[in-house]
């Protein structure tokens, strides 16, 4: 047995099927589902597996009969594109191969970062779940594509930092490299454009983006992720340098949202000091998705 898709765009779609019946569900799709026939099976990118009742609850079963699907594009950032989801509570996250610094004033496409970085983000989002942390990640749909909780942004960013670098140094006068004698917790405001304005605790609770205990529950979540990220970055041979991370808000609590990625961490060698992540882009550095991939296949070693 066997269907098919049709579409224009030829990114692989995964869907799930009752072996018994013959019925298929769709678990993520692009805004236009393409042309491709899933059999009883494994065959190319789709996972054909049994339906269990958590996956009946969330989606619909489809009977796969040359259907359409339709999914609208939400939101078109830097570096990924945000589908309408399969239902409700979901979100499809797409993410690109478009890199970008200075917010936005340089630019350059480097095929295959998105695969790269959406590869990282899902080890790394996989180990925190390990450990307690709860994510937005539902499933890895394909190597670019992840199927997330639709959480309500909190319109803060929390950056991390355990060593001087980047604007820390150029503000503060701290040469790069230099190991700072405390965890840094920072906030900014998530506005391309403002420019991520730096923001403090008492101009987010003036204006309304969070509460003083949203703020606590994220600082203590911001610690314990770097915790757990240097314990793990330190098994790779890589010294975690600072990061970013956003939160949103799903089912009355916080949880970790965006990506953790060589796009939002400096990640340096620990033996050379080699720099791993964007810097070699926005610095013109040279070796970018080398360097990306380096620390892809260092995390896969150690998970």
């Amino acid at each position: 047995m066997s269907t098919v898709y049709k579409s224009v765009d030829g990114y692989p779609l995964k869907a799930s099927c009752d072996e018994h019946l013959f019925q298929f569900r769709l678990t993520a799709w692009q805004h236009e589902p393409h042309s491709i026939e899933i059999m009883k099976g494994k065959q190319l990118m789709p996972r054909v597996v049994g339906l269990n009742e958590k996956e009946l609850e969330t989606l619909d079963i489809l009977s796969m009969r040359g259907n359409k699907i339709m999914s609208d594009i939400l939101y078109e950032g830097k570096s990924k594109i945000i589908y309408r989801g399969p239902n409700n509570e979901s979100l499809i996250i797409r993410y690109k191969d478009t890199a970008t610094a200075f917010n936005g004033e340089k630019k350059a496409e480097l095929s295959g970062k998105g695969k790269l970085n959406a590869a990282i983000s899902s080890l790394i989002y996989g180990y925190l779940a390990e450990h307690g942390v709860e994510t937005h990640l539902i499933e890895v749909i394909d190597d670019a594509t992840a199927l997330v909780k639709k959480a309500e942004i909190v319109m803060i960013e929390v950056i991390v930092r355990n060593v001087a670098a980047g604007s820390f140094s150029k503000k503060y006068g701290v040469p790069e490299g230099t190991a700072l004698k405390n965890t840094v917790i920072e906030f900014s405001l998530k506005s391309d454009e403002l420019g991520d304005p730096m923001i403090n605790e008492s101009q987010i609770t003036a204006i309304g983006l969070a509460t003083e205990e949203e703020l606590k529950e994220m600082t203590r979540q911001a610690f314990r992720i770097n915790e757990l990220l240097c314990a793990l970055f330190a098994k790779t041979g890589i010294r975690l340098i600072d990061f970013k991370l956003e939160f949103g808000r799903y089912d009355g609590k916080l949880i970790l949202c965006d990506e953790i990625s060589p796009d939002s961490c400096r990640l340096w060698d620990i033996d050379t000091d080699k720099k791993l992540d964007k810097d070699r882009f926005r610095r013109d550095l040279g070796d970018v998705l080398d360097s990306y991939q380096d620390v892809l296949r260092r995390l896969q070693n150690v998970r």
